[in-house]
C-alpha cells in the first residue's frame, strides 16, 4: 500500500469542474513531480490533499494516507493531521511566514499546537530542524525575523516548520519559482536529502520539467484538471508520448529568434558606479557604516543591443536598476543616456527619464486593477510634454496592444480579464507606446509558465525587428538569458565579475563564480536541455 492514494478525485467549486478523475500515489521515501501550466489543477489537488478546499468545494473520490481516507475525515481531525501528518511548503515564503514573529516562534507553533513537546524541547527542536535547513542557530538566531533574511533562507525557515515534527508527506508548491538558480539548487538538494533522511514521502509541484528531472522519481503531467501523462522520469522523459508533455518539453527548450544586432552606437554609457547604503547604528553614538551594494561598475549598452545581467540575490543587480532608472542616485561615476546624465545635481533628469520603461516580474501586481487597459497602457503619457489626445490617443493603443499581440478592443478590459501571459504583453505594450529609447525588464518571464514564457520571448524577438529595441535583460534563469540577449554581465557581490558575447560565456565561462552559476542551473540531460 501507498503512503499516498488518489483515486478518481474530481472536484467542482459552484458547480464549475476543476478537477477530472485524478489518480496518483506517492510511496514512502519517493519524490513525486506533477507539473503542468496554470490552471491545470496542480495546486488544488494539493489543497484536496491538506483538506483546506474553498467552502464550495465539492469532491468525489478518494484521497488516502496510510489508508485512511482524508475526504471523509471531519476537520477537527485534519487539523490534527496537518503539520504531524502532511507537511506543505508554499510558494511564497514572505506570505507563509508571519513578519511580526521570529523564525523561532513559527518553527515552535507548529510542534507547540500538537502538543508534541513541553516549550523547552519544542526550542530545542526548532534549533535542530533550523540547523538541519541550513540555519545554524550560531548564524541564525531564533529571534530573527523573516525581513532579515534572504528568499532562500525564508523557504529555508518554511521547509522547517513543515517538517519540524517529521511528517509522513511533504508537498511543495512551487518552492523554488522565484529563488536565483545557485538557491534553488540548494533548496532541491535540501528537500532530497531530508527524503532520503527522513523516509518521507515527497509531492513536488512545478511548472518547470527541468527543475525535478533529476531529482523526481516519477512525474505526474497534468493538463486542464486531469492527468495526462505518468511514469517513471527516465522513461516519460525518453518516451513523451501524449501531445502536451512533448509541448511541455517543446517549450522548456525554445530557442529565440533574435535579429542581428545593429552596429555598435553607445545608448547607455555606466562609468565606475558606486551606490552605497547607510546601516543602522549599532549603539547610540556609534559611528555611521556603509554597506556597498554596487561596486565601481562600468558597461557600454548599445542602440539596438540586448544585454542580459545575471547573479544571485543580493548581488546588486536591482540597485543598479534603480541606479540605472533615476530612482536612486549613486555616490561615485555617472550613468548617461544618449549622453545625458540619468542625474543632473542631485536631482532626477526627467528628460532622460522619459527615455526608459520598465518592465516588472508580477505584471498584476504592477497594475492598478480598479483601471481598464486603456488608461493603464497609456500612464507614461504623463511624461510627455504634449501628450496625444482624442483619436491620436485611441489610435497608439491600438497600435500598442496590436504590437504585442492583443486586440484595440481589449483596451476596455480590466486586468483582472487576462491571463498571466496576457498581462504581461500588456506590461510590454505600455513600455512601448512612447517609443522608449531603453526598456528593462526586471525578471519579466520568472513566473510564468514554460509555454507562455516562450510566446512571450518569441513576442521580443518580434519587436526587435518591428522597433528595433533596446533593453537590458535581468533574470536568475540562465536558459532564457542566454535564448534572448546578445551579451551578457554577470554580477557577484555589486560587482561585474564578467561579462561578453553571451554564447562565449555560456559555453567557455572564465569566471569561477560563472561556472558555479551555470553548473547550477537545471538541466534536462535527455533532451539536452538547460545550459551547457
Amino acid at each position: 500500500m501507498s503512503l499516498l492514494e488518489i483515486e478518481n478525485l474530481t472536484l467542482s467549486i459552484g458547480g464549475i469542474g476543476i478537477l477530472d478523475r485524478v489518480s496518483l500515489h506517492v510511496d514512502a521515501g519517493e519524490i513525486v513531480a506533477v507539473t503542468g501550466e496554470s490552471g491545470s489543477g496542480k495546486s488544488m489537488t494539493a489543497l484536496a490533499v491538506m483538506g483546506l478546499l474553498p467552502e464550495r468545494a465539492s469532491a468525489t473520490g478518494r484521497i488516502a494516507l496510510d489508508g485512511r481516507d482524508l475526504l471523509t475525515t471531519p476537520e477537527p481531525a485534519m487539523c490534527a493531521l496537518r503539520g504531524r501528518e502532511i507537511g506543505m511548503v508554499f510558494q511564497e515564503p514572505m506570505t507563509a511566514l508571519n513578519p511580526v514573529q521570529t523564525i523561532g516562534a513559527q518553527v515552535m507553533e507548529t510542534i507547540l499546537v500538537h502538543d508534541a513537546m513541553p516549550r523547552a524541547e519544542a526550542r530545542a527542536r526548532a534549533r535542530e530542524v533550523l540547523t538541519r535547513v541550513g540555519l545554524p542557530p550560531e548564524r541564525f538566531p531564533l529571534t530573527r525575523y523573516p525581513h532579515e533574511l534572504s528568499g532562500g533562507q525564508r523557504q529555508r525557515v518554511v521547509i522547517a516548520m513543515a517538517i519540524a515534527l517529521r511528517p509522513k508527506l511533504l508537498i511543495a508548491d512551487e518552492p523554488t519559482t522565484a529563488l536565483d538558480v545557485t538557491t534553488q539548487a540548494q533548496i532541491l538538494d535540501l528537500l532530497k536529502g531530508l527524503v532520503d533522511e527522513f523516509g518521507m514521502g515527497l509531492l513536488m509541484i512545478t511548472h518547470d520539467l527541468a527543475v525535478v528531472a533529476g531529482m523526481a522519481d516519477r512525474i505526474v503531467v497534468m493538463r486542464h484538471g486531469a492527468v495526462v501523462e505518468t511514469g517513471e522520469t527516465r522513461r516519460l522523459l525518453a518516451d513523451m508520448r501524449h501531445p502536451y508533455t512533448r509541448m511541455l518539453f517543446e517549450a522548456s527548450r525554445h530557442q529565440v529568434d533574435l535579429p542581428a544586432a545593429p552596429a555598435p552606437a553607445p545608448l547607455l554609457e555606466v562609468q565606475d558606479v558606486v551606490r552605497d547604503y547607510r546601516l543602522p547604528r549599532t549603539r547610540l553614538f556609534a559611528p555611521v557604516e556603509h554597506a556597498r551594494a554596487v561596486n565601481h561598475i562600468s558597461f557600454t549598452l548599445n542602440r539596438g543591443e540586448r544585454l542580459g545581467l545575471v547573479g544571485e540575490s543580493g548581488c546588486g543587480k536591482s540597485t543598479l536598476t534603480r541606479a540605472i532608472l533615476g530612482l536612486d542616485e549613486v555616490q561615485g561615476g555617472s550613468i548617461r543616456l544618449d549622453g545625458e546624465p540619468v542625474f543632473t545635481g542631485h536631482r532626477p533628469n526627467l528628460a532622460v527619464r522619459r527615455k526608459m520603461q520598465v518592465v516588472f516580474q508580477d505584471p498584476f501586481g504592477s497594475f492598478n486593477p480598479r483601471h481598464r487597459v486603456d488608461r493603464l497602457i497609456t500612464e507614461p503619457f504623463h511624461l510627455l510634454g504634449d501628450p496625444p489626445r482624442g483619436a491620436a490617443r485611441d489610435a497608439a493603443i491600438a497600435e500598442a496592444l496590436t504590437a504585442v499581440g492583443l486586440t484595440p478592443g481589449d483596451a476596455r478590459k480590466y486586468i483582472h480579464e487576462f491571463s498571466g501571459g496576457q498581462r504581461q504583453r500588456i506590461a510590454i505594450a505600455r513600455a512601448l507606446i512612447i517609443r522608449p529609447e531603453l526598456i528593462l525588464f526586471d525578471e519579466a518571464v520568472s513566473a510564468l509558465d514554460v509555454s507562455v514564457r516562450a510566446q512571450i520571448l518569441d513576442l521580443l524577438a518580434e519587436l526587435c525587428r518591428a522597433y528595433e529595441l533596446t533593453y537590458l535583460f535581468i533574470s536568475h534563469d540562465l536558459s532564457v538569458v542566454r535564448s534572448v540577449t546578445d551579451r551578457v554581465l554577470v554580477m557577484q557581490a555589486g560587482e561585474i565579475v564578467e561579462q561578453g558575447p553571451t554564447e562565449q560565456v555560456f559555453t567557455d565561462p572564465q569566471h569561477p563564480y560563472t561556472r558555479k552559476l551555470i553548473a547550477a542551473a537545471p538541466v534536462l540531460p535527455e533532451l539536452g536541455l538547460g545550459v551547457a
